[in-house]
């Protein structure tokens, strides 16, 4: 499970396509495709962007209106989902 001081590294061979809000992302090298909401792949892009959750945290706590605890579950369930299918790397 990832925690705030994790490092989040996305493989070469995941691409990612946004159309209208939302994203599907694919690993190439599996073949394993995985689907954002709005959410979701703001979360995504953020994560691209710092590499690091904590400051992640504290963007989507500062855009959206919902308690720090409910957005970090929400967070650290998504990166473990995307772990789990290969899309990105946690260390």
């Amino acid at each position: 499970m990832p925690t705030l001081d994790s490092t989040i590294q996305i493989p070469q061979d995941v691409l990612f396509h946004e159309l209208a809000g939302e994203a599907v992302l694919l690993n190439l090298e599996t073949g394993k495709y995985f689907g954002l909401d709005e959410i979701g792949t703001r979360m995504w892009m953020l994560l691209s962007e710092h590499g690091r959750v904590e400051p992640v945290l504290r963007a989507l706590l500062e855009e959206y209106d919902v308690e720090e605890a409910q957005l970090s579950h929400d967070l650290f369930e998504l990166i473990d989902r995307l772990a789990t299918n290969g899309l990105v790397q946690v260390t």
